[in-house]
């Protein structure tokens, strides 16, 4: 075993990956360096997909002592902001992840990869064609025949040079020029038939400004960019292994020496109720759908840490996904299982109610009040205790109570006792009713001899929750659910994935009362509602007004719910 590596020896078994990487390092290849890269294009935010790519790429820089980089593959400016950059160096960054010196860029290579397109023309392995985009494409055939050779195919390269200078100079229309290299019309890989390396776009770069009017496509990029920032281990989705031999006929013809990056391909994660496609994603944005890339019912980094999941959550679910050769469904359950595995252990413990209805403990003084003493998080001892008021008022949850229970209703109901956490047992004696019928204020009385922690916890089947009318204050609580009904809404190729929304995948409920400790709860702030599930306090909430976010419920209740 490798002296870098960081795990225990036999802590996990390896995955085919670091299988491959281990090999090469014991039989001395790249010098004994891993550099890895992650090179999201700037063209939308991250998402769960990618998320699990960062952990791969970083996670293996990591284990094996060496370095990430975080690159951008900048090739289009049409479709890239300086809004997505900044989201992705946050969402990095905020996964646990710092890349090798500064954030790299493939516009910051343009000179060097116009110079070799250059090289490659004067070679004669590179040419101007003037074919609209559809003739080109048009003309590559299918894979069982060969494709129809273009008129400007054996142009001279002093003409083809010429040309090319004149696309950089601006001289022609968007669209009306491209350079192509020239390497197999007849081959079985359709990509090498004489791909296109540049297009002509009068579009301002966001990082180039004017300076280019003619851009390098992804695959005429990618793999140079690799060799120029001395990757060792380019670790791709299965979609790039038919892309692996253009990458490599590029570099023969145009790096020196026999470092190769080497690529490694590993199949997707599809997300079970999500859609993982940029251009679906941006759709929902546009259409106002969602609130935005980071609406918590996205699959999107940002939204996933808007609905209150932590890094350790996604980084644990990276772990449980792993990687494959094949194309691997995820269900939700399991990211939002990993969620409740962290958020169990560092949440603290509150009282919320959503659904309110009031609660008179009559055989308690009006003007009686007392501290109870209750637990901030079970899972961790040095969590401590906090003290909440008790008094004559209360709220419970609407659901907790019921007039004419079951058997094995083990609430609140006419007759019977159940604990109020932390504090007393108290029975239901009568209710009150509005007009039509629904319950208004519920009258029970107090066993002063039950009070908690007092040595005499007599024990019934039922905990409540409960916040104290003297000093709840009010808050608004969104409960996101999944955005989609069906399993896989991206699946159906002659229906719009849009026809698949859940309509109930939030509900937001105002003028909740919860405990008073909360008024200091800041953004990003998560809390275990006691009895509720997990919640996170929302980017727009204020100590003036309270905003949380569900994050996920105590139990996975949805299975249940389709099973229903």
């Amino acid at each position: 075993m490798d002296s870098r590596i960081v795990d225990e020896p036999g802590s996990r078994s390896l995955n085919f990956i670091e299988q491959m990487v281990e090999e090469e390092l014991s039989a001395g290849m790249h010098g004994g360096k891993v550099v890895t890269r992650f090179p999201p294009e700037p063209n939308g935010y991250l998402h769960i997909g990618h998320a699990t790519s960062i952990c791969l790429n970083f996670g293996l820089a990591e284990r094996y002592g060496g370095v990430c980089n975080l690159r951008f593959d900048d090739t289009n400016p049409s479709k890239e902001d300086q809004e997505y950059i900044d989201s992705i160096v946050s969402d990095v960054r905020w996964l646990g992840f710092e890349w090798d010196g500064a954030v790299r860029y493939a516009s910051d290579y343009f000179e060097q990869l116009y110079a070799w397109a250059e090289q490659l023309i004067a070679a004669g392995k590179a040419y101007v064609d003037d074919q609209p985009a559809e003739v080109i494409s048009a003309q590559r055939g299918v894979p069982t025949s060969a494709g129809v050779e273009s008129p400007f195919r054996d142009r001279p390269a002093s003409e083809n040079l010429s040309l090319f200078r004149r696309m950089r100079a601006g001289e022609f229309a968007a669209g009306s020029r491209v350079l192509r290299a020239k390497i197999d019309m007849a081959s079985p890989n359709m990509l090498l038939r004489d791909p296109i390396m540049y297009r002509i776009m009068h579009v301002p770069h966001y990082r180039t400004g004017s300076q280019w009017c003619i851009y390098p496509m992804y695959d005429y990029t990618h793999g140079q960019s690799d060799y120029l920032e001395g990757v060792t281990h380019s670790i791709c989705t299965l979609e790039f292994e038919v892309h692996r031999p253009l990458y490599n006929w590029f570099l023969d013809q145009l790096a020196e020496g026999d470092y190769r990056p080497r690529q490694i391909e590993f199949a997707r994660r599809n997300l079970s109720y999500a859609v993982m496609s940029k251009r679906m994603l941006l759709s929902l944005v546009r259409e106002g759908v969602v609130d935005g890339w980071d609406d918590p019912r996205m699959p999107t980094i940002s939204g996933l840490r808007r609905a209150g999941y932590t890094p350790e959550s996604i980084r644990l679910f990276a772990e449980k996904v792993g990687v494959a050769r094949r194309e691997i469904a995820v269900d939700m359950s399991l990211l939002e299982f990993c969620a409740r595995e962290h958020l169990n252990r560092i949440a603290p413990r509150v009282m919320a109610v959503l659904d309110p209805v009031r609660v008179v403990l009559e055989n308690y003084a009006e003007d009686r009040t007392e501290w109870v003493e209750v637990e901030n998080n079970p899972e961790d001892a040095s969590a401590g205790t906090r003290r909440l008021l008790f008094s004559r008022e209360l709220y419970i949850e609407r659901e907790d109570f019921m007039e004419d229970a079951p058997k094995k209703f083990f609430r609140m109901s006419a007759g019977k006792e159940v604990r109020l956490k932390g504090a007393y047992i108290v029975k239901c004696e009568r209710v009150e009713k509005d007009e039509q019928g629904r319950v208004t204020t519920i009258f029970c009385t107090v066993d002063e001899e039950t009070r908690s922690g007092t040595g005499n916890d007599r024990k019934v089947k039922g905990t409540l929750h409960w916040v104290s009318a003297r000093d709840a204050i009010e808050a608004e609580v969104r409960l996101y659910d999944r955005l989609f009904k069906d399993e896989d809404p991206a699946g159906h190729k002659d229906a719009d994935f849009k026809q698949f929304l859940n309509e109930d995948s939030l509900r937001v409920v105002k003028r909740c009362k919860v405990e008073p400790g909360l008024a200091t709860a800041r953004p990003g702030d998560r809390f275990q509602f006691q009895r509720l599930g997990y919640f996170c306090a929302d980017k727009s909430s204020t100590a003036g007004a309270l905003v949380f976010n569900r994050t996920v419920g105590l139990k996975d209740t949805w299975t249940k719910q389709l099973a229903r």
